[in-house]
């Protein structure tokens, strides 16, 4: 578990706003199955290549599995060769919020979905993914709910 995880943290943003969603851990508890849980909001990781996102190439959204605010669309993300679905931009630049992540004794930047505070993964960059933005946006997929793109016949 890293040390800055939305549970101690509480209910503000890194600009000090409210998290627009907030229920007590309680609730979460019952939203969420308890790997779910575990990784929105306890900061865990997925075992790399395990997620059911990892490999998937259909066409839609990927919403936050705690709160179903919109995060990543299927058309940034690629294929990284890392074990976890990775993207190279949110879908909008307020979907998510960045965090000096300390833990594991590396200086990472944590992902947490701007809408609930909860944990997604992490970004990196200067990593030489041909790419627009160099950047790699590394997503549990637990965190993950993707809603496919509709096709009109």
């Amino acid at each position: 578990m890293s040390a800055s995880s939305p549970a101690k943290d509480g209910p503000v943003r890194p600009d000090g706003e409210e998290y627009p969603v907030v229920l007590s851990e309680d609730d979460w508890r019952n939203r969420l199955t308890r790997h779910e849980y575990d990784v929105l909001r306890r900061a865990g990781t997925e075992r790399p290549f395990s997620g059911e996102y990892e490999t998937t190439t259909t066409e839609g959204v990927y919403s936050c599995r705690a709160c179903d605010a919109e995060l990543f669309a299927s058309d940034t993300k690629f294929d990284a060769h890392c074990g976890w679905p990775a993207f190279f931009t949110p879908l909008a630049g307020d979907s998510v919020v960045l965090l000096t992540d300390r833990s594991l004794g590396a200086v990472r930047t944590e992902v947490r979905c701007a809408s609930c505070g909860s944990h997604l993964g992490h970004v990196f960059s200067g990593e030489g993914y041909p790419t627009p933005t160099d950047q790699r946006y590394c997503i549990n997929s637990v965190s993950l709910r993707l809603r496919p793109r509709e096709t009109s016949d």
